[in-house]
C-alpha cells in the first residue's frame, strides 16, 4: 500500500485533516496520529480487517492485545464486562492522561482485539486530536504504539513514515512528541500489577490504590 503523509496542528486540528483521518478509519484502514503518549496507530476495533491490518503493520504477535482509546468512563462501562472500585479510583485520578487500565472485556469486543485473553486495555487520552476523532466516529479506537514490534516508539510523523511506509495508510504529522508514553496497569487479578512503565510512576498508582 502507498502511505500518505499529511500535516496537522495537534493543538488546533484542522477539520479537513480530521475528516480525512476519520474517513480512512471508517474504511477499515490504519492511521498514525500524535497523542499525549507519543505517536499511536489508530483503527476501528470492530473491523476484523482493520484489526488484522494493525497486527500486520506492527509485526505484532497474535496473543498480544490491542489497547483502546475511549471518550470517558461511560464508554469504558460499555466495553468492559465489569469494572471494580480500583478502576474508578484510577480513572478519577489519572484520566484523561497517560494511564492504560486493563479490565475484563465484554462480549462485544472481538476476541482478536484482546489477544484471545478476554482482557481489554483502556485509556482516555488528553490529546485533543485523538478525542476529536473518537467524537467524530462515536466509538473507541485501537491505539497501539506507532512502531514495528521491538523497535522504539516513533516520536514524530516523519519517523513513523520512515519506519512504517507501506505498512499504514495515513500518517498524520503533528510534529515532535515528547514524554515516556503511557503506563499500563492490570487490575483484573486480586492484586494489581504494573505491566509497562511510562509517564505515571508505580508509586503514584500504589498511593492511589492504597486502602484508606
Amino acid at each position: 500500500m502507498a502511505t500518505d503523509l499529511v500535516e496537522i496542528n495537534a493543538d488546533d486540528p484542522q477539520p479537513e485533516v480530521l475528516e480525512r483521518a476519520a474517513a480512512t478509519i471508517r474504511r477499515g484502514k490504519v492511521v498514525a496520529i500524535p497523542t499525549d503518549a507519543l505517536y499511536t496507530l489508530v483503527a476501528d476495533p470492530f473491523s476484523l480487517r482493520a484489526v488484522g491490518q494493525v497486527f500486520h503493520a506492527k509485526g505484532r504477535e497474535a496473543h498480544r492485545s490491542l489497547p483502546l482509546l475511549i471518550r470517558d468512563t461511560l464508554m469504558a462501562e460499555e466495553l468492559a464486562s465489569e469494572l471494580n472500585n480500583r478502576f474508578f479510583l484510577l480513572a478519577r485520578r489519572f484520566w484523561p492522561g497517560p494511564l492504560t487500565i486493563i479490565v475484563p472485556a465484554s462480549a462485544k469486543i472481538p476476541l482478536k482485539v484482546t489477544g484471545n485473553t478476554g482482557r481489554l486495555a483502556l485509556r482516555q487520552p488528553r490529546s485533543l486530536l485523538a478525542n476529536r476523532l473518537i467524537e467524530m466516529l462515536n466509538q473507541p479506537l485501537i491505539a497501539t504504539s506507532a512502531n514495528i514490534s521491538s523497535h522504539p516508539t516513533c516520536r514524530s510523523g516523519i519517523e513513523v513514515f520512515g519506519m512504517m511506509d507501506g505498512r499504514v495508510d495515513l500518517v498524520v504529522d503533528g510534529g515532535a512528541s515528547v514524554g515516556q508514553g503511557a503506563t499500563t496497569v492490570d487490575i483484573t487479578e486480586p492484586y494489581w500489577r504494573l505491566i509497562k512503565t511510562g509517564t505515571i510512576e508505580e508509586k503514584e498508582i500504589a498511593d492511589c490504590l492504597k486502602p484508606s
